[in-house]
């Protein structure tokens, strides 16, 4: 079981579930329908099974790579505890079994937007991590689906909220995808995995560099994060409780997000590992907190 956990990152998966129901709920309060009902379970289980599909054949794809990082070696692929077919076939089956029942159980335009958010996650995404640091950006558009899947699960289409529900989570995974790639840098440059950190790196003493070109990008984003996380209020989903709640909350994290970035400080240096450790908790704890107070204060048509 501890394998199969690890085969589809169920921390990851476990996150991207409860993102979707989030997006259920917002959409089923704004259309005035039942927030709880057996149609969310349906969304999030469908939603749940795409991703942990392809998060598993995202390991099969990998596990060459897996295999040269320390955090990543003990996978049950790259540690030969699974083979590559089971890998390889339970990938498959989660994944296009997961999307037919979300087209069965939900709506068809889920199904299809969850099939091709896993196809470009491993089509696109995933071989452009050895190639160039655009992985990044590209990258961001299947990990924004989940709250547009619970979104359309439980209206049928697309609409202005699905679309500020992506915006919110997009710019929010720059903060959090460098804070990640600043922290784990030399097992990503064993890997050769070309994360913008590992790439800024190159060429400069000892592979340190100052991380200036990552350190411009993770305060962009977080200051962008505040302006786009209040646009629920905007268009009527949330109310002036949200509203402050997310103006705050974005402060904070844009003063951790200063506090790596701000200071010039070298990527392979003790006290950057440390800060970058900081900003990827508080990434962590930002987006349920945002999107739990959404839920609370949310507003009906």
């Amino acid at each position: 079981m501890r394998d199969y956990a690890e085969l589809i990152k169920a921390r990851v998966t476990t996150l991207v579930v409860v993102t979707s129901a989030c997006g259920f709920f917002l959409g089923a309060r704004q259309g005035g329908f039942p927030a709880w009902s057996w149609q969310m379970l349906a969304a999030v289980l469908g939603v749940g099974l795409v991703s942990g599909g392809a998060a598993a054949l995202n390991e099969v794809m990998e596990r060459d790579i897996d295999g040269r990082m320390r955090r990543t070696a003990q996978r049950p692929l790259p540690a030969g505890r699974m083979s590559l077919l089971h890998g390889t076939l339970v990938g498959g089956i989660l994944t296009l079994g997961g999307a037919v029942y979300l087209g069965l159980m939900t709506n068809w335009l889920t199904g299809a937007l969850a099939l091709l958010t896993a196809g470009v996650y491993l089509a696109v995404y995933t071989p452009l991590k050895q190639i160039s640091p655009v992985c990044t950006f590209i990258g961001a558009f299947p990990g924004a689906m989940p709250g547009v899947l619970g979104w359309t699960a439980a209206r049928g289409h697309l609409d202005v909220g699905a679309v500020v529900l992506f915006a919110i989570v997009f710019v929010w995974q720059f903060p959090h995808f460098f804070s990640i790639a600043w922290l784990y840098r030399e097992d990503y440059a064993d890997g050769g995995i070309r994360m913008l950190p590992v790439v800024e790196g190159e060429g400069s003493e000892g592979g340190k560099g100052h991380g200036r070109r990552t350190s411009l990008r993770i305060l962009a984003y977080s200051l962008a994060l505040i302006p786009v996380s209040t646009l629920p209020f905007f268009i009527y989903m949330a109310g002036m409780a949200y509203l402050v709640g997310a103006a705050v909350l974005g402060v904070l994290l844009m003063m951790v997000s200063w506090r790596l970035a701000g200071t010039g400080q070298q990527l392979a240096g003790g006290v950057s590992k440390k800060l970058a450790r900081q900003l990827l908790q508080a990434t962590v704890i930002y987006l349920p907190l945002l999107f739990a107070l959404m839920m609370i204060n949310t507003a009906r048509p």
